[in-house]
């Protein structure tokens, strides 16, 4: 199963076609921390995360945790956690996934610098839900895909443990 970009505003799963948005930077193949770019790769869709108050648990073949309000994803490459989950508080560069702009509410974790992390490389490459602007247009992310919720929950409700998405 491949979730493919066909552009930096669409995404192709299982035929069916998706409005997205990558990175602010656009797409690199060389991707740094705090770059805003996307990277360019084919990244296994690890497992998900959902928000439980926000959300029902999602239906999907993947591995779920539901965010609890102490959760973050370490982004410091200086720190041993760099690109992992950590309990808040944290002292290292962290963001929070609990967060109030919902973007957050469901996500899934990539395999983007993984296995094995390269302290610098990008971390917290999700694919996770749009923000939208005052004009109701999806805004840039910081190098993640972003697509609206009712979009994510379908491509989610079919990916098995083989989905990839393709950059």
């Amino acid at each position: 199963m491949i979730l493919k970009t066909l552009s930096p505003h669409e995404v192709e799963w299982q035929g069916q076609r998706f409005k997205c948005v990558l990175g602010r930077s656009g797409i690199k193949a060389d991707k740094s921390e705090g770059d805003g770019a996307t990277p360019t790769g084919c990244f296994r869709f690890e497992g998900v995360y959902y928000r439980p108050d926000q959300l029902t648990k999602p239906v999907t073949y993947l591995p779920i945790i539901a965010i609890q309000p102490d959760d973050g994803w370490c982004d410091d490459p200086k720190d041993a956690h760099y690109n992992q989950p950590v309990k808040l508080p944290y002292p290292a560069s962290h963001e929070r996934l609990w967060r109030e702009d919902h973007l957050y509410d469901l996500l899934i974790v990539t395999s983007h610098n993984r296995h094995p992390i390269v302290p610098g490389k990008g971390s917290a490459i999700f694919i996770h839900v749009a923000r939208l602007d005052e004009h109701e247009q999806y805004t840039p992310t910081d190098g993640c895909l972003s697509l609206s919720l009712p979009d994510l929950q379908l491509i989610l409700s079919t990916a098995t443990v083989d989905a990839v998405w393709v950059v």
